[in-house]
């Protein structure tokens, strides 16, 4: 998971000139955007991918292969001022869970549907 550092919030309509900038980058690197505008996906002939999300100033990306996700975090890092943090556990109150012997990826939002629950006593 990345925080950005930095953005262009400061200036005037600084959060869209953030946004075209980000979705130009990505296009150049050969990612598509999904109907969601914060998701971008790459796949590769041989059946790797990269997917990237992200919302505000938090992003996430996973893929098939760490070497292309790692080129991909250095292509970002000099674009855009960033800062890595650990692996991603909970990203938008959704957990997220890794089974690396079968090579899958979960997520679930059961924590916040039972806090949703207790708020309305339910």
């Amino acid at each position: 998971m990345c925080i950005l550092n930095k953005s262009l919030y400061g200036l005037k309509q600084a959060p869209r000139k953030w946004y075209l900038k980000f979705d130009m980058f990505m296009s150049e690197q050969g990612h598509s955007r999904f109907h969601y505008h914060y998701v971008y996906f790459k796949r590769k002939n041989d059946g790797r991918y990269i997917i990237l999300s992200f919302y505000v100033d938090d992003m996430l990306v996973a893929g098939s292969n760490m070497q292309e996700i790692n080129v991909l975090k250095a292509k970002l890092a000099i674009s855009f001022s960033m800062k890595y943090l650990a692996v991603a556990k909970q990203i938008l109150s959704m957990r997220i869970t890794r089974d690396r012997k079968n090579h899958k990826l979960t997520s679930s939002q059961s924590e916040y549907i039972l806090k949703v629950l207790e708020i309305f006593n339910m």
